[in-house]
């Protein structure tokens, strides 16, 4: 019994880390570059008839070129407003407006504006680090209530407290990979 509690509570562990990383993912794909890519804008809310929607709900999103973005609604009546979220939006972008799409023209980078998207994607990752080791403390927490309640041996919380540290260094070191990778490419001129 007590075995499978362990990697029971090991692997809800696991499957909370992955979604603090896959959240972190998601978060620097939002974070402007050098590059052109439709994730920077695909989860731009949008008032859609007083409902905010995301952009790629309302609209296909192509790169035609490294630095442009291409965005071609689906229902043309969106345009103004996809136009305004833009605008509204912090990603310093102005729209142009051919009547049927929007181009969106990504300027080169300056040296500032870089150092403030490394500032900001250091602060992603820290978030990311906090909610794996709350996730640890957590998961922790129980084990040694299990313990308490002798549904686990003194052994068996031994050897779950050691996987989890070793699940924690695992998603931590993975944290900092996706960071790095970022910030490479924050910087690439």
């Amino acid at each position: 019994m007590s075995d499978d509690t362990i990697k029971d509570m090991l692997k809800d562990a696991e499957t909370r880390m992955q979604g603090a990383v896959h959240a972190l993912e998601q978060d620097l794909a939002t974070v402007r570059t050098g590059r052109a890519s439709p994730a920077l804008v695909e989860r731009l809310m949008i008032d859609y008839f007083d409902t905010p929607t995301p952009l790629i709900q309302l609209a296909t999103i192509s790169v035609p070129e490294p630095r442009s973005l291409l965005i071609k609604p689906f229902d043309p009546s969106t345009l103004k407003t996809i136009e305004k979220a833009i605008l509204a939006s912090d990603l310093g972008l102005n729209p142009n407006n051919d009547g049927k799409n929007i181009h969106l023209n990504l300027p080169p980078l300056t040296e500032d504006r870089r150092r403030d998207l490394a500032k900001h994607t250091h602060a992603r990752l820290e978030e990311a680090r906090v909610a794996i080791r709350n996730i640890r403390r957590d998961v922790h927490n129980d084990m040694r209530d299990f313990e308490k309640e002798k549904l686990i041996t003194e052994d068996d919380l031994k050897r779950g407290e050691d996987q989890l540290q070793k699940q924690t260094d695992r998603f931590i070191e993975d944290v900092n990979k996706h960071g790095q990778a970022k910030e490479k490419e924050i910087m690439e001129v």
